[in-house]
């Protein structure tokens, strides 16, 4: 399905929800929506679904106008982060549901059906078991089998892996992803966390306290997000921001007199602004490095925090502080005194009312 929205917003009362906007689903992907909680993304998603009508702006389906088009007249399906289900229904009778009400095929037709989503999402050996019997995860196996087996032109999953813990988020995602490979179904998928965005790949939207950042393919709007709102949105852990000040010669002064020496391209754009922030993303800040090429100063540790098999540092020097994710478990004392290192050319440059200057490897940011 080719899904449009042009121009909506969305109001209650006084208070704005959405901000005018325009997006265009790309069809046969998966479309990430990404934002932090309140960033509107569930009232995107029922304005996509027809769960709300737009206080502005129309929806287009393939062509034709759907404003206002409640959403069983629609020809998409929908999964929530809760686990919902029919309790007094079997596991088969639940994905079997949306079949029988169609009513367009046999019994032995819908059998078939079911038992071949159940064995795609691995829950055939729970097909007679009612949904209170479930784990959690096998409970939203079966809300998505539901959801997949209407064949609808567009999926629309707000947030559904959130109530899992890690492991099953990560199993249902790489499912996910290679179930929806073929390019039949066109996917919308509201996360909060920009790892899961880049896991999925496709086309991202980045939103904000309702408004529309940026929208492009996933790796793109990563590598060169046009503002620092994005850049923040986009960025776990929270990317490193640092005031800065252009000199003539192309050396940005830092606090604490540290200087850094731009490049010819980065000079060029950054032209005219004498004030900017210079954004660095965590995994980019090392603890050693090749300091022929590498910007180093010295810091000190404040935290270290290991999770998983990456080590979280927090550094300062003076009034900067800085977040570093370090590959590996290392072990590090509160007060050590170590030395950062980066290369200039991995620096984001944001001029000072935020808006993308340069970005690494991207000379048409």
């Amino acid at each position: 399905m080719r899904l449009e929205l042009t121009s909506v917003s969305k109001k209650l009362g006084a208070e704005t929800h959405l901000y005018p906007m325009t997006v265009a689903l790309v069809p046969g992907v998966i479309n990430v929506i990404l934002g932090t909680t309140l960033a509107g993304k569930t009232t995107l998603m029922r304005l996509m679904a027809g769960l709300d009508k737009p206080s502005e702006g129309k929806v287009i389906a393939d062509g034709v106008d759907v404003t206002g088009v409640p959403v069983r007249e629609r020809n998409l399906a929908m999964v929530y982060q809760q686990f919902i289900n029919y309790p007094s229904l079997t596991v088969f009778e639940n994905i079997a549901s949306p079949l029988r009400i169609a009513g367009l095929l046999s019994n032995d037709e819908i059998r078939q059906r079911v038992n071949s989503m159940a064995e795609r999402l691995h829950i055939s050996a729970y097909l007679d078991r009612s949904p209170a019997a479930l784990s959690g995860g096998q409970q939203q196996r079966t809300a998505l089998a539901r959801a997949l087996i209407k064949d609808a032109g567009l999926l629309l999953l707000d947030e559904p892996l959130v109530n899992l813990d890690y492991k099953l988020r990560e199993e249902l995602r790489s499912e996910l992803t290679e179930l929806f490979s073929g390019g039949k179904t066109t996917v919308v998928y509201a996360t909060t966390e920009p790892l899961e965005a880049l896991q999925l790949g496709g086309h991202t939207l980045v939103m904000h306290e309702g408004r529309l950042l940026q929208q492009g393919d996933t790796l793109s709007v990563f590598n060169a997000p046009n503002s620092i709102q994005t850049a923040r949105t986009f960025s776990d852990p929270p990317i490193n921001l640092i005031e800065a000040r252009l000199a003539g010669d192309g050396i940005a002064h830092l606090a604490e007199g540290l200087q850094i020496t731009l490049s010819s391209e980065q000079r060029a754009k950054a032209s005219g602004h004498e004030k900017i922030m210079l954004g660095l993303r965590a995994h980019s800040l090392r603890l050693s490095g090749d300091e022929r090429v590498d910007f180093t100063a010295a810091a000190t540790l404040d935290l270290a925090e290991i999770s998983g098999s990456e080590t979280y540092a927090h550094l300062h020097r003076g009034n900067i502080s800085l977040v570093a994710q370090l590959p590996g478990v290392h072990t590090l004392a509160i007060g050590q005194a170590v030395t950062m290192h980066f290369r200039p050319d991995e620096l984001f440059l944001f001029s000072a009312e935020g808006a993308l200057l340069c970005a690494p490897g991207h000379a048409g940011a």
